[in-house]
């Protein structure tokens, strides 16, 4: 007798992430707002779902893939000036009008950058991955060059490395090198662990230096790379996603 093997019963938003719809946190308001349903019957938070079950979202039916799939990934040079947000009431360009289409789901960005920083930006087909790569348990290091006004103090650079009180906490650089630079700008590259809001420059004005421009260089494994000019795309080949994901914590 043939033994049929089904798959094991997944979390619903979970699979709905890695089917590109949003992040697992967007999907989960999306159930507690009875945007989804299963069966016929609206879907509560920590749902678990198979094969067989029929998922609409908006009354609209989903097609759920339980088989692994390598996801997509891209990578972005963000000019200053963008937004990363697809809705802006002051019409403002956003990141997403210079990304490729795809078919089927949507591009989920890795975090993201404020209106006047450039540099790396990551976007994946897959929430699930999305989650795993800004995740605050998993620390992944980002890295920026930093170019200020002015030539830091030894002091400065000490306060930055040890930490500075800022309003939501205080924050601290892992590394800082100098970079060189001409006249009275200089060049620092600084990495740190975590992703707060314009947490760089806040960090700078707290120590009462300007920064005069900031770019995202590497997030995690992923570097930006030299060749890629600003307001390009690039997508990973799939041999260099599952790199990437064997690099990533579990």
């Amino acid at each position: 007798m043939r033994h049929i093997v089904e798959a094991e019963p997944q979390k619903l938003h979970k699979m709905l992430a890695q089917s590109g719809l949003g992040s697992r946190r967007e999907l989960e308001e999306w159930i507690v707002a009875g945007r989804i349903s299963v069966n016929g019957k609206p879907a509560h938070v920590g749902q678990r779902i198979g094969p067989q079950d029929r998922v609409r979202v908006n009354g609209k039916p989903v097609n759920l893939k339980f088989a692994p799939r390598t996801p997509r990934v891209l990578i972005y040079h963000k000019v200053e000036g963008e937004i990363v947000s697809r809705d802006d009431p002051e019409g403002r360009p956003s990141v997403f009008d210079k990304l490729p289409r795809i078919g089927g789901g949507r591009w989920v960005n890795v975090g993201r950058l404020d209106f006047n920083t450039e540099g790396l930006l990551i976007f994946t087909s897959s929430g699930e991955l999305a989650n795993r790569l800004m995740h605050p348990r998993y620390e992944l290091e980002r890295e920026y060059a930093v170019r200020v006004i002015g030539e830091l103090q030894p002091e400065q650079e000490q306060a930055l490395l040890d930490g500075v009180e800022l309003e939501d906490g205080e924050a601290h650089f892992s590394t800082l090198m100098s970079r060189g630079g001409e006249g009275t700008n200089r060049w620092y590259h600084v990495t740190l662990n975590e992703g707060r809001n314009r947490e760089v420059r806040r960090m700078f004005e707290a120590i009462g230096v300007q920064v005069s421009r900031l770019i995202r260089v590497r997030f995690g494994p992923v570097s930006l790379p030299p060749r890629l000019k600003r307001g390009m795309a690039h997508e990973l080949a799939e041999e260099e996603v599952r790199a990437l994901l064997k690099v990533l914590p579990k």
